[in-house]
């Protein structure tokens, strides 16, 4: 008997299936508040809307309900969860230290020529507030963070960054009605650090950046409560955001 263990390579460039379009339109309604929560979600009504059957709506509802997005009740309908502070800061602890050694790792692979592509990112972001497009500046906001990744040879990680920080980011579209400007001139000063190599002023910088999100939770569950879950006792999420 041979001991020779018989595997077929996936096809690692197949096109998405169909489970995977639906989790990721239904993902970025989420994220982007377009699905806000308390939002009710049938897989009857979501797969007539996108034109599928039940069964991938079914996966993409249980992909989402393991991330926390979903809440899945047995015979009764299916709702998109509130906010939870404790999530997003711990979304956000693991992102700062993901991200605090991705920069030390891109600083020795800067050149002029990478100064100047994100440079032109920041540009396209500068035009995103001017336009008031907080999608676009979103999106626009993850390529620079990734691109860092890829300057540093770990792209890999922003696949981590991405899956942890998504907590984080329906606290982020609500801080973007204001805090866009914020956010870009944060950038501005990251890439001041990038282009003089200064390895810590760099670090400060981008941990300064990724702290915003504790110094306002309190004020946007304030404005926005109806997003956030009413069960977090208020003194234990104000003293978690250092508030």
């Amino acid at each position: 008997m041979s001991d020779e263990i018989k595997l077929t390579a996936p096809d690692l460039t197949r096109a998405p299936s169909v489970t995977d379009l639906v989790f990721g339109e239904l993902y970025q309604r989420v994220i982007g508040l377009d699905l806000p929560p308390g939002t009710k979600l049938s897989e009857a009504e979501v797969a007539k809307r996108l034109g599928v059957s039940r069964q991938p709506v079914r996966d993409a509802f249980y992909r989402l309900s393991q991330q926390g997005f979903l809440l899945i009740r047995p015979q009764r309908a299916t709702v998109v969860t509130q906010i939870s502070v404790e999530a997003v800061l711990q979304a956000r602890f693991v992102r700062t230290a993901l991200e605090l050694e991705i920069m030390r790792a891109a600083l020795p692979n800067v050149t002029p020529q990478v100064i100047d592509e994100l440079g032109r990112m920041i540009e396209r972001q500068r035009e995103a507030v001017a336009d008031d497009d907080r999608h676009g500046f979103h999106a626009l906001d993850d390529a620079f963070h990734n691109r860092i990744c890829e300057i540093a040879g770990h792209s890999h990680v922003w696949t981590l960054i991405r899956d942890n920080k998504a907590h984080m980011d329906r606290v982020r579209y609500l801080s973007l009605e204001n805090g866009a400007g914020l956010a870009l001139a944060d950038h501005i000063s990251i890439l001041e650090a990038m282009a003089a190599r200064d390895e810590d002023e760099a670090i400060r910088r981008m941990r300064a950046h990724l702290s915003r999100i504790a110094g306002i939770i309190s004020s946007i569950r304030a404005a926005h409560g109806e997003y956030f879950d009413p069960d977090e006792p208020r003194d234990a999420v104000l003293a978690a955001a250092g508030g």
